[in-house]
């Protein structure tokens, strides 16, 4: 006599298949309320992340700018998502698992939208800004892969009086009116006037402002350099001093005369950094308006922040996007914006 055989994929009344493998786990979920009593604790940990995330201004800066820290790497905050995931997988905890759907919801409503292609063809004034490094080693290269792009209007930051001549040489050419106010400087193909530097509290210029005179019409161009940050185990995220230049350009801007403006720079901090709200709150960035991804600048080679920003007042911003790396440890940063 034949006798039937199970091919294991059954649930004991002779149906197989991935619905019967389904009900098995399902019943298996049921009995085993472990399942659910087991990972509370990493589940209470991605709720915390969750709040992080989302309650971001809530931490103080009080102590070591801690708020202004996350707010820098916010996004990485992230790489915590498969950390979890493996562990409550490991743990077989589906409490675990439902929780860290949590996380996932709240990163993608702070940031999904950066995750969309926003670039638009339209434009008619190009502009780039680089922080080139003060040790760059090669200036002549870095100088004709940013005329190279194309752009009418050009800043450059850090820059060495060693440096200089070898900047203005190369890009004479392709840029016949410039101006450079102690380590700042600009390079435009339109006439620039009113050029004068700005004072960001600092003893020492690194921020300017001039008007240049596009076929569009008039547009007050700023070109800063925020003092930079470091991260110290004794005294944590050394930002004040960026903090104080930030807030006197942010007065700089609010009493320019004229209604468009472009601010082009390295200011040391994101967009998501309370620290720059003084700038932030009356300007747009072309990345978040116009780009496509985060735009990351810095570290040139593996960039983990956009800590270089283009960022636009009475202007429409068209395109955003990062230029190959140079020889600095910054990414040149371009935009296209209609005046």
């Amino acid at each position: 006599m034949a006798q039937a055989h199970s091919t294991g994929d059954g649930d004991g009344s002779g149906h197989t298949g991935p619905g019967a493998r389904l009900r098995r786990l399902g019943r298996r979920l049921r009995n085993d309320r472990g399942v659910w009593r087991r990972g509370i604790v990493l589940a209470v940990l991605a709720v915390l992340l969750a709040l992080v995330m989302l309650l971001h201004a809530q931490i103080p800066n009080s102590v070591g700018n801690l708020g202004s820290l996350t707010e820098t790497f916010l996004p990485w905050l992230a790489v915590f998502v498969p950390v979890l995931l493996i562990l409550g997988l490991v743990r077989k905890s589906a409490t675990a698992l439902v929780a860290l759907l949590v996380p996932v919801i709240v990163w993608f409503s702070v940031f999904g939208g950066l995750l969309t292609d926003k670039q638009g063809s339209g434009g008619d004034l190009t502009v780039v800004t680089h922080n080139v490094n003060a040790d760059n080693p090669d200036p002549v290269g870095t100088a004709k892969d940013v005329a190279a792009s194309g752009a009418q209007v050009v800043a450059l930051e850090e820059l060495t009086a060693r440096a200089v001549p070898t900047y203005e040489k190369t890009l004479k050419a392709a840029y016949p009116y410039h101006s450079v106010q102690g380590t700042v400087g600009l390079w435009s193909k339109y006439p620039l006037t009113n050029t004068r530097p700005v004072n960001i509290e600092l003893g020492w210029t690194r921020a300017m402002r001039s008007t240049v005179a596009t076929p569009q019409g008039k547009v007050a161009v700023y070109v800063a350099h925020m003092p930079s940050v470091r991260v110290k185990l004794d005294s944590g995220f050394t930002a004040s001093q960026r903090d104080k230049s930030a807030n006197a350009l942010g007065r700089a801007i609010d009493d320019e005369p004229l209604g468009r403006i472009v601010l082009l720079g390295d200011l040391n901090g994101t967009m998501n950094d309370r620290a720059l709200t003084a700038v932030t709150s009356q300007m747009r960035s072309t990345q978040g308006a116009a780009g496509s991804g985060f735009g990351f600048s810095w570290p040139a080679a593996f960039p983990m922040a956009r800590i270089d920003q283009i960022m636009v007042k009475g202007v429409e911003p068209e395109s955003s996007w990062t230029l190959p790396e140079t020889g600095s440890d910054h990414l040149p940063i371009a935009a296209r914006v209609t005046v």
